[in-house]
């Protein structure tokens, strides 16, 4: 699908790899809706891109409410979106069993399962609603769905147990996903990224970054969210590529710990 002049929708947009994927949609010249629950960061990001091509919008995606309000205020904005990028999420680390022998909060492993998978899910419902009511352009195309997984959903570490959950339910949802929407002509793809030099990972010292940077087989130094960002775009402008889970992480296995 061509980029230009399309409508798009980046969850978690308003920092690390969604800005970056916010940013390269609209470099490409789509009219993009950055949502995110942090509505002022999103409102930022939108207008430095320029108020004729980004939104910021106040969203968290595991609220149907609040899914629903988003979409119609991006839809006010520039049209049904034809593109989906969803890239909000968290994570956390904790052992099942801690060291002084106390099981982990069963809500911690629920909010990461209901932000990563159950949101993702979510938004892709309530967005690919509309985009099968849209006329089909080249090859029946309707729309392209991008959804974010992680390397942990092959090689959770340890107390990962939660975000490798969540991340490898993104990577099953995506086969389905692609097979029930294929007869509207909506793509579904997925990306795994490695280790990427997002905000959180730059607030680790140094010598910690160069670490694990010193673990990828090459390039030997953190993925830039430009390089998935770059990666979401080809996506949508390649028809062939649907119900796919792409690694992006340098040939990273991850190790026990």
């Amino acid at each position: 699908m061509n980029i230009h002049g399309q409508a798009a929708l980046v969850t978690g947009g308003a920092s690390g790899l969604g800005a970056a994927t916010a940013r390269e949609l609209a470099r490409r010249g789509a009219r993009v809706a950055i949502l995110d629950r942090n509505g002022a960061g999103a409102r930022a990001l939108a207008v430095e891109i320029g108020a004729a091509n980004a939104i910021g919008i106040d969203c968290d995606i595991t609220s149907a409410d609040s899914v629903v309000q988003a979409l119609e205020t991006a839809r006010a904005a520039h049209g049904v979106a034809r593109l989906l990028m969803n890239i909000a999420g968290i994570g956390t680390a904790r052992r099942i069993v801690g060291k002084d022998g106390a099981a982990a909060p069963l809500e911690d492993f629920r909010r990461v399962v209901e932000v990563n998978l159950i949101g993702t899910y979510n938004v892709t419902r309530l967005a690919a609603a509309e985009m099968l009511r849209q006329e089909p352009l080249a090859y029946g195309e309707r729309g392209v769905i991008v959804c974010t997984a992680s390397v942990a959903a092959f090689d959770g570490q340890v107390g990962q147990e939660a975000y490798a959950a969540s991340k490898g339910g993104v990577v099953s949802m995506t086969l389905p996903l692609a097979r029930d929407l294929a007869q509207f002509g909506v793509r579904v793809c997925t990306i795994a990224p490695g280790l990427f030099l997002t905000p959180l990972m730059a607030e680790l010292p140094a010598p910690v970054q160069e670490s694990l940077a010193a673990s990828i087989p090459f390039p030997k130094r953190l993925g830039k969210p430009e390089e998935f960002a770059h990666l979401a775009a080809s996506i949508v402008e390649n028809v062939a590529l649907n119900g796919e889970v792409i690694r992006l992480d340098g040939a990273l296995r991850m190790a026990p710990r």
